[in-house]
């Protein structure tokens, strides 16, 4: 058999909800993204969706659409990409060709309100085969500052790769881990690049920027020095290269929903020396842009304008 016939013939991975729920809705409503089954045509607008990129700021996921789109060479970089989302001021969602770029704002709850109808909007899209990256800024443990961190497995504050969710009265488990395969692809990306340092860890996310994170700067603070370099150095001992708020929802949801997911941020500073940025604005500024330089990398490589999609 020709190899090309072998991709072609290959399942399409779509898309999953488990709700049957939805199936009663006569307009599913994707409040937060001021969308809707009913009011707008899904298939038409997302169908061909490949790559769904996220990120906590609606500016940075502008900027990111800029730059792919300047990388992909589909449409001119200086163009006024419009907010698809504009009737709504929680997210920003802009597209170029088969990337989607959306905001998830900051922390577990805002992320998996994205998600949800995130997931329901690819889902009504009847796309298939998509890879979805979150790109982001993290503060490192024992990495230089502007090393970019590929996550291997969420993990939570004690150190265990899970999220929990009280749902109806009952605490829910579910795995944080996330694509290997994926995560591996983008090491081998940022190696092609040779611009910046790149390692696969785990990453642990909490609910809180300041004590959650072992802080000694926030409003409240009831620990040593020490006690917050004990803790930390026992997170690197469990693999922990980074410290973030958003991962864990997202591995947890991106695989029931059977999305192809990778986490990709760059730290911004290493706790182990310090709680706040000390770096210029320019500095930060070259570091913010690592995470989108490999995942454009990686996105460009995996185009093939030949490639039949199924």
């Amino acid at each position: 058999m020709d190899p090309k016939d072998s991709k072609r013939s290959a399942p399409c991975s779509r898309v999953d909800v488990h709700n049957p729920h939805l199936d009663t809705l006569k307009d599913d409503i994707l409040y937060h993204f001021s969308l809707g089954t009913k009011t707008h045509d899904l298939p038409a607008m997302f169908g061909d969706v490949k790559f769904v990129c996220c990120g906590g700021s609606p500016w940075r996921m502008k900027a990111f659409t800029e730059y792919i789109a300047a990388e992909l060479a589909m449409e001119d970089p200086k163009s006024e990409y419009p907010n698809i989302c504009a009737g709504t001021d929680r997210y920003a969602m802009y597209k170029v060709g088969p990337v989607l770029s959306v905001s998830h704002g900051m922390g577990i709850p805002s992320i998996a309100i994205m998600l949800h109808e995130l997931i329901k909007l690819l889902h009504h899209a009847g796309c298939t085969n998509v890879t979805i990256i979150r790109i982001g800024t993290s503060g490192g443990i024992g990495l230089e500052p502007g090393s970019v961190v590929v996550t291997k497995q969420s993990v939570d504050a004690t150190f265990l790769p899970k999220f929990e969710q009280v749902i109806l009265g009952k605490t829910v488990v579910r795995n944080t881990d996330l694509d290997e395969t994926l995560a591996e692809e983008l090491l081998e990306c940022s190696n092609e690049l040779s611009q910046f340092h790149t390692v696969v860890g785990n990453t642990m996310c909490t609910l809180d920027f300041y004590e959650g994170q072992a802080r000694l700067d926030g409003a409240f603070c009831s620990y040593t020095e020490k006690d917050k370099q004990d803790y930390l150095n026992k997170a690197r001992e469990a693999g922990v290269y980074n410290i973030e708020m958003e991962s864990s929802a997202f591995a947890a949801m991106c695989k029931l929903s059977g999305l192809r997911a990778a986490v990709v941020c760059v730290t911004l500073l290493d706790r182990l020396k310090g709680d706040q940025l000390s770096s210029s604005h320019d500095v930060l500024h070259n570091y913010q842009q690592r995470p989108q330089i490999l995942v454009g990398y990686y996105i460009k490589k995996q185009l093939n304008p030949k490639a039949k999609c199924c």
